[in-house]
């Protein structure tokens, strides 16, 4: 085998991967909109937002943010006249996120059925990722309420007890970055193909057969900073005096195989009760349904697809129907 031969075989092997290398990032980039991912940012009062004004096309969904960091249209911080505005603040569960068509997530269901009674309406949706109940009180202590007729607050299971979450996170974190990578390949690694291999692998296994006593202890003492900031939180909406309504959202293992209360509910109940909050239920009404039909509702552990959207969107419109905060609906 000459060297005249060996060279030009070596030549063809870079230039395909050449060639492989371009059509995969062209490929990722512009099917799937890998490499421009919705950015975030640090934020004293709620830890972290998503970056004003984007419109990102991801893995064939539409996401928006507007100029306040909400999932929403653009809007005037005063309420249009003759609109019906609420403002729902929450975690990835109200937020949808990239799985989930900006036409597709709770609030612009929400929106869709009160406009059916011919109603202008607006459900602005201001959530993040992890957002616990302290970083939707940072949210109405930064931007206030917007003038607002509801607000409803998103609280999950896992909310009831979770720490406030802080800007640790963002720009090192590939799920939370500030600025795009400079290509689609890299995200496609960084984000979702190594951190998949490494739980493949078992890598980093989390139990949940045993908690123990130290961290039952912590959960009960953030459970008391949670209802601290959610008692703020109502004190601040309550000053405008504007209704608040907090929509609880179980997980999944809360009604499958069969509904188990979830920690700290009861409890929460309590606070609520005490506060007088009304209280959009999603797990008492989800279980008293079919197991199928509700495991039919979730993406995951946690999350919604959109048929779970769809039925909180109900929920919430029946509710508001039944109370006649909503004019011209009828059930």
């Amino acid at each position: 085998m000459n060297k005249r031969f060996i060279k030009s075989r070596q030549f063809r092997i870079i230039i395909s991967i050449i060639v492989t290398l371009v059509t995969s990032e062209i490929t990722l980039r512009f099917l799937l909109g890998l490499g421009h991912p919705v950015l975030s940012q640090a934020d004293n009062y709620t830890g972290y937002r998503f970056q004003p004004n984007q419109q990102i096309f991801r893995f064939g969904k539409i996401i928006k943010y507007n100029q306040y960091s909400q999932r929403s249209a653009p809007i005037t911080p005063q309420k249009p006249q003759g609109k019906f505005r609420i403002l729902m603040l929450g975690d990835s569960v109200l937020n949808g996120g990239n799985p989930t068509d900006q036409k597709q997530i709770i609030t612009e269901l929400l929106k869709t059925k009160i406009q059916t009674s011919e109603q202008l309406a607006e459900v602005l949706n201001a959530s993040a990722g992890s957002w616990g109940i302290g970083n939707q009180l940072g949210y109405l202590k930064k931007f206030g309420t917007f003038e607002s007729d509801i607000i409803i607050m998103q609280i999950g299971t896992h909310d009831i007890t979770q720490p406030t979450s802080t800007s640790e996170r963002i720009g090192l974190d590939p799920n939370y970055p500030e600025h795009p990578p400079l290509l689609a390949i890299q995200e496609a690694l960084t984000r979702y193909i190594i951190p998949r291999l490494l739980g493949d692998l078992n890598l980093n296994p989390v139990s949940n057969k045993e908690i123990p006593q130290i961290e039952i202890m912590q959960k009960d003492q953030q459970f008391q900073e949670n209802m601290k900031s959610l008692t703020m939180a109502v004190n601040i909406v309550r000053e405008k005096q504007i209704p608040i309504y907090v929509l609880f959202t179980p997980n999944r293992d809360d009604l499958i195989p069969q509904p188990i209360t979830p920690p700290h509910k009861q409890e929460f109940m309590q606070v609520l009760k005490s506060l007088q909050v009304p209280l959009f239920d999603t797990y008492e009404a989800w279980s008293k349904l079919p197991t199928n039909v509700v495991n039919g509702y979730y993406r995951d552990e946690v999350h919604l697809n959109e048929k779970g959207n769809e039925s909180v969107a109900t929920l919430i419109y029946k509710q508001l129907c039944s109370q006649k905060k909503i004019q011209g609906c009828s059930l």
